[in-house]
């Protein structure tokens, strides 16, 4: 059956709390709001069974990392299939002892899990010391075919690098996704708030832009911390266009519905895959060109 053109996109925006259990019966609890408002596609933030715990290196921390498929990733497979709905979930993955991953799972409608993605640019910047924690990805960029669209995943840090918007397009994504945590440092948000913020929203519509699609990006809010998380959510057409972008310290489901065929239409206007010079790229693969 083929997907549908226009199809209503999800995006949850919430705050977090101490108690894993809790986070998750939230989450589920928007989920189930979400597919109410007629969401077909539902993303969660970046790692939303807990707070943002990378502002440290503590050991005790990996204790919130769960295998997958596991108890969380059974409860939201069968979340999906029961509402009919596409599901993009970012978790702490437990892979073997002492070997972590950043993951994002996907659910096909009928409860599936059709696959998922490992981050694969992993930060280390003051408070987000991600690469204590996580091991760099391991699956590629990749899109998956759902009941309603080809979708691809990316992790927060990814949404910086062009090189990851195109791999996942190039596998014929239609919506790029993008769970994510990012706020202001306590000290920064008066004098560089506006344009680290400003910075994160440009390079991701570019992304839309440059590929010709639809990007969504689901941050989380509240303080944490010495971290305010700056929320503003958004969802982008393939023009760039900010179709919705949520508030700064208000949690809330994004619901908007998107036409599909706005892809295709873009890139026959637009058309920067045709007139990539794919023979002319192989500096890409090299760290840096030293000497010129």
């Amino acid at each position: 059956m083929p997907a549908p053109e226009t199809v209503k996109i999800g995006l949850l925006q919430l705050a977090a709390s101490d108690d894993p259990a809790d986070n998750l019966a939230r989450t589920v609890e928007a989920i189930r709001r979400a597919a109410g408002q007629g969401a077909q596609i539902v993303c969660t933030q970046e790692l939303f069974r807990s707070k943002y715990f990378c502002q440290s290196e503590t050991h005790d921390y990996f204790d919130l990392a769960e295998p997958i498929p596991g108890a969380t990733t059974d409860a939201l497979g069968r979340l999906a299939g029961e509402l009919g709905i596409v599901l993009v979930a970012s978790l702490f993955e437990k892979r073997a002892p002492g070997l972590y991953h950043n993951t994002a799972v996907i659910f096909d409608a009928d409860g599936t899990l059709l696959g998922k993605y490992r981050k694969m640019h992993i930060p280390d910047d003051p408070l987000y010391y991600e690469k204590f924690y996580f091991t760099p990805g391991d699956l590629g960029f990749r899109a998956w075919d759902t009941r309603f669209g080809r979708i691809g995943v990316c992790i927060c840090w990814d949404q910086w690098f062009p090189e990851a918007a195109r791999a996942t397009a190039l596998d014929g994504a239609q919506i790029l996704f993008y769970p994510t945590a990012i706020g202001w440092h306590e000290d920064e948000r008066t004098t560089h708030g506006p344009t680290q913020h400003d910075s994160w929203e440009t390079i991701q519509r570019s992304h839309a832009i440059a590929n010709g699609v639809f990007v969504a990006a689901v941050n989380r809010i509240g303080r944490e911390g010495t971290v305010t998380f700056w929320g503003q959510s958004f969802l982008a057409d393939p023009g760039g266009r900010v179709l919705h972008r949520a508030a700064v310290d208000t949690e809330e489901i994004i619901v908007r519905e998107i036409n599909l065929a706005r892809v295709e239409v873009h890139r026959r206007h637009w058309p920067f895959l045709r007139d990539r010079r794919i023979d002319a790229y192989e500096g890409l693969l090299e760290r840096f060109r030293d000497g010129g």
